[in-house]
């Protein structure tokens, strides 16, 4: 099983509490789109009550839109049902001190119903469920995320008053893997790293990339549940650190025409302790049977599952020739022009996902590619030949070009709904219909400059 040892014990927590250095604990959960959303509550009321009973939240957080409007179609809350809540039970594994806000701590909720059931839809309860399933065989997943992010000179409040256009980025210019460039802001960088250490992560490096003010921070893998969990915080942490230096920085996985901002996700498989890697073998690339099952489920199923991998209009963007972002469902030795790209030796081969950008929800990407996984290994699927060159002109199936089609196959999927059940499918189908019906309602500024003079 996966070490759950949590950053901060109940234990320190409360000692740090009895002596004043910190006043407040945040309860917060991963929703749809992969924000944290809950309470801030005074320490020692947080200990007293919170910690043992738990909380309540309106449901309507798991049936709004981006901007937090309620909408029409979600099973499990409407006006008709009157928005009731659900509750909220502190997962104490997840407690950890965030030093970028003074005298707080923070812990993720797993979310149930009134009856105690748990909230089927909910991101984290989705990826538990797979977590449990792959645990039935055995096994567990090692998980690593390479979320990418652009930093700009403006602070929040300047880019949305600019409605986020003519923004000075942190960097004028191409810096992948310049020390030069990644020095330039290094005082943010530092202390985003300094701070996520602070916080439990173990992180591993902070590097350059292509797109003007571009920058990547790269966290040690880890159990799929607690890199999940903390990619969740680091997003939250990163803007609210931004924030605090009088500078923004976006995650949306397409800013401009330019390189977007991706999410490379790689996994790998060990036995049930976590200890011993299943991958290698003396298979093709050094491939054992139960790998090459696994990552020919990611092939069968990464057009169904898309739309955990790419949530929204923007996501789609990324996906264009010659851009490092994949349009091939096809897998290659560490070959990026491929949507799956195997790399390592030994213990640590493994695969990577290349469709998620920046703005994927990592707890439904994690629990998509188990269960990928696990219909590969389930009917022995076999694994297809290796993309030697270039995927993007190799004729192979495409990944799918707009949140339209993948709304379409996820809704349609019979494996999406054996694996996840058709609760959760009609949910993110309906996620999928509320942002394409925000999206044709808006009149957008590329059609206000081909239209208002020249039509």
């Amino acid at each position: 099983m996966a070490d759950r040892t949590p950053p901060l014990t109940v234990e320190e927590l409360t000692a740090l509490v009895a002596g004043g250095e910190l006043d407040t604990v945040v309860l917060a959960f991963p929703d749809m789109q992969g924000r944290l959303q809950g309470k801030r509550f005074a320490a020692r009321f947080f200990l007293d009550e919170v910690l043992r009973h738990g909380t309540e939240a309106c449901n309507y957080l798991l049936a709004v839109d981006t901007d937090m409007n309620t909408v029409d179609g979600y099973a499990m809350s409407s006006w008709e049902q009157g928005y009731g809540d659900f509750a909220l039970h502190p997962d104490t594994a997840t407690l950890r001190r965030v030093p970028w806000n003074e005298g707080t701590a923070l812990l993720l909720a797993d979310l149930s119903w009134e009856d105690g059931t748990p909230v089927a839809a909910s991101p984290r309860q989705i990826l538990r469920r797979q977590i449990d399933r792959l645990a039935a065989h055995g096994l567990t997943a090692q998980v690593g995320t390479e979320l990418e992010f652009i930093v700009f000179r403006d602070t929040y409040e300047q880019a949305w008053n600019a409605r986020y256009r003519d923004l000075t980025p942190a960097n004028q210019y191409n810096v992948d893997y310049s020390v030069l460039g990644t020095g330039r802001i290094e005082p943010l960088l530092r202390r985003i790293r300094n701070d996520m250490a602070g916080a439990g992560f173990t992180v591993e490096s902070a590097k350059g990339e292509c797109n003007p003010g571009q920058h990547e921070i790269v966290f040690r893998y880890t159990d799929a549940l607690t890199t999940c969990d903390q990619h969740a915080i680091y997003k939250t942490g990163a803007k609210e650190i931004a924030a605090q230096q009088g500078m923004a920085l976006t995650f949306m996985a397409k800013y401009n025409e330019r390189e977007g901002n991706s999410c490379h996700i790689h996994l790998s498989l060990t036995d049930a302790d976590g200890a011993t890697s299943v991958m290698p073998g003396d298979g093709e690339a050094g491939m054992s049977p139960l790998m090459r099952h696994f990552l020919a489920g990611q092939l069968a199923a990464l057009r169904d599952f898309a739309l955990l991998y790419a949530p929204g209009i923007n996501s789609y963007k990324r996906f264009q020739p010659g851009s490092f972002a994949p349009t091939a469902v096809a897998w290659g030795l560490d070959n990026r022009t491929c949507a799956l790209r195997v790399v390592g030796h030994g213990r640590s081969l493994r695969f990577e996902n290349r469709l998620p950008g920046g703005d994927v929800n990592p707890h439904l990407a994690v629990a998509g590619m188990i269960a990928a996984g696990l219909h590969g290994i389930e009917e022995r699927l076999e694994l297809p030949p290796v993309c030697p060159g270039n995927a993007y002109s190799a004729g192979y199936p495409q990944v799918p070009a707009t949140l339209r089609e993948a709304a379409g196959l996820w809704a349609d999927s019979a494996l999406a709904r054996a694996a996840f059940g058709d609760e959760v499918v009609e949910h993110y189908r309906t996620m999928a219909r509320v942002e394409l019906d925000a999206f044709d309602a808006a009149v957008t500024d590329w059609e206000l400059r081909r239209s208002f003079e020249r039509m």
